[in-house]
């Protein structure tokens, strides 16, 4: 299961530039109260992190960084 997800995660995102990164705002993110990061590529498809499958928060972001290991949620209205 594990190879097949990998292949159709990456035939989504690799070769893929990104355009811009946005928070999700109280208006696309709908009732949740953790707005994460969206990430936009250049062919107009976009990704975010949620909590789980269903879609029933947003997530953080896990990075490589030292400088910025998370990129955290906004909650709820903060700009």
């Amino acid at each position: 299961m594990k190879k097949y997800w990998e292949k159709e995660i990456s035939k989504f995102l690799v070769g893929k530039k990104i355009k811009r990164v946005e928070y999700l705002t109280k208006e696309n993110g709908g009732s949740w109260n953790q707005l994460p990061l969206a990430i936009v590529f250049t062919d107009g498809s976009w990704i975010f992190p949620m909590a789980d499958d269903e879609g029933n928060n947003g997530g953080a972001l896990a990075t490589s960084s030292n400088d910025l290991p998370t990129i955290p949620v906004m909650w709820g209205e903060n700009k």
